[in-house]
C-alpha cells in the first residue's frame, strides 16, 4: 500500500491508543529477538483462571491451548513483551513520529 496506507493505518493506531481499554505498545529493536516474534498471540484470560486460553494463528488455522503450562508459558512470554516495550504515551509519540517521516 505504500506510505500513503502506512501513514493512515499508523494514524488509526494512535487514535485507538487514546481509548481506555485499549494499549498499544512498540517494542524497540534494542530490545532484540523476543519469544512469538511473528506469530499472533490472543492471550483471553477472564475472572475464572481456568477458563483462561491461548490464541495462536497458523497456516491451518486458529490454534487453542487450554493447558496450564502453556498459559504460563504465553503468559510469560506477554510479560516479557510488556516490560521490553514503550510505555503506551511513548509508543504514540513513537508512531506519531514514524508516521510524519512518511
Amino acid at each position: 500500500g505504500g506510505a500513503k496506507v502506512m501513514r493512515a493505518q499508523l494514524d488509526q493506531l494512535c487514535e485507538l491508543s487514546e481509548s481506555e481499554n485499549i494499549d498499544v505498545r512498540v517494542i524497540p529493536f534494542r530490545a532484540g529477538a523476543f519469544p512469538g516474534a511473528g506469530q499472533a498471540v490472543i492471550y483471553a484470560e477472564g475472572p475464572v483462571p481456568q477458563l483462561d486460553t491461548v490464541e495462536l494463528d497458523s497456516a491451518h488455522g486458529p490454534e487453542f491451548l487450554h493447558g496450564q503450562s502453556q498459559l504460563d508459558k504465553y503468559r510469560s512470554h506477554l510479560d516479557w513483551m510488556e516490560s521490553a516495550s514503550l510505555s503506551p504515551a511513548d509508543s504514540r509519540d513513537f508512531m506519531h513520529r514514524f508516521a510524519g517521516d512518511l
